[in-house]
This record gives structure tokens, sequence and C-alpha cells, in this order.
């Protein structure tokens, strides 16, 4: 019963090895029936790290914004392997990643006080690092941020 029930919560959406094993954990399996389920369950391809990390990796970034700072902290928490964490970023399209950036830094700048404009914001430092530290705190890159707020700022 476990066994169904389980494949058809993994065809749902794509899972990870481990909120699968404290799923299992909640049915009641021992240790040994829940490291065998999750081998079968990634031979028959219903689990695969990888194609997870692809995944969260790419609805992050799309729906919530997410830089890739925050995707990969996310990603550790699932407990994904360093190699698939670095595959799931390296999907990531640098132009996208750059766009969706330069939508986070203007968003944050025309949630400033109204009224400021660029050269306000040039000459007023704490704004400048309110918005770097916003876009930070989002997973981006500070070199990136910095350097798209430059230019932005032009």
């Amino acid at each position: 019963m476990a066994e169904a029930r389980i494949k058809n919560w993994c065809a749902y959406q794509e899972r990870s090895q481990d909120e699968t094993r404290i799923k299992l954990r909640s049915y009641g399996l021992q240790s040994e029936d829940t490291e065998a389920l999750i081998s079968k369950l990634i031979g028959e391809n219903f689990l695969n790290e990888e194609r997870f990390a692809i995944a969260l990796a790419g609805g992050k970034f799309r729906i919530k914004h997410w830089g890739k700072n925050k995707i990969r902290q996310e990603l550790r928490k699932h407990r994904i392997s360093e190699y698939c964490v670095n595959k799931a970023l390296k999907s990531i399209n640098p132009d996208d990643y750059e766009t969706v950036l330069k939508k986070v830094i203007e968003k944050k700048l025309n949630s400033l006080k109204p009224g400021k404009n660029k050269t306000d914001l040039r000459t007023k430092k704490s704004d400048f690092y309110t918005v770097l530290k916003y876009a930070v705190s989002r997973g981006f890159e500070s070199d990136l941020v910095s350097e798209q707020l430059n230019l932005l700022l032009e």
C-alpha cells in the first residue's frame, strides 16, 4: 500500500530523495524498508535527483525570481549532491538571469520614496545600499547586483 501511495505522490511532481524519505517515515516504514523502496523508486525513474534539482532551480528562478545563491541554498536543504546543484544552476539562461536581476532592481528602485530620481539615488548611499542589500537577499551575487545597479543609474 505504501508503495502505490508513494509512487502516486512522486508522479504528481518532482521530489527529492530526502523529502520522499520523510514521507515514507510518516507512513510508519522502518529505515531498511524506506531505503529499499527509495532504491526501487530510483530504479523505476520515479525519483531522479538531477531532474528534481533542475525543476526546482527553474521554478524558483522563473516564478519567485530567486538568484543562484538562494537556489543553491534551497537545493542544499534537500541534500542534493554538488554535481546536481551545479548542473541545475547551469541550466539557468545567463541572459534571462540578467533580465530578472534588472527587473528585481527596478522594482525595488520604484518602491523607494516617490519622487526619487536616479540622481538622488546616486548621491544618497543609503538608498543605493538598500537596493543592493535587497537584491543580494534575493540570492543574486553582490558583484553582479552592483554592476547592474550602476548601469541602471547611469
